[in-house]
């Protein structure tokens, strides 16, 4: 790497706002919300294909247990001051 780039790049990350772990649950949190609202959508899109809309049900439901204990990840680290 050049010493210029080495230069424009040696604060990046200085002020981080969160641990790397917290960012990673509030970012998966994103992903996974980001997934649960398509689903609907895909369900619709594979009407008369039982065996489809059940894996896209199935993968619903596991989002929505994903987010509920990303959640509560989430808000462990909070009320630990760890946010």
């Amino acid at each position: 790497m050049s010493l210029t780039a080495e230069k424009q790049m040696e604060h990046l990350g200085a002020s981080r706002g969160c641990a790397d772990h917290d960012h990673d649950i509030v970012h998966e949190l994103s992903e996974r919300l980001d997934a649960l609202w398509r689903y609907d959508q895909k369900i619709a899109n594979a009407d008369g294909h039982k065996e489809l809309q059940r894996f896209w049900r199935e993968m619903k439901r596991q989002d929505q247990e994903n987010i509920k204990q990303l959640k509560q990840l989430l808000g462990d680290e909070i009320r630990n001051d760890c946010f």
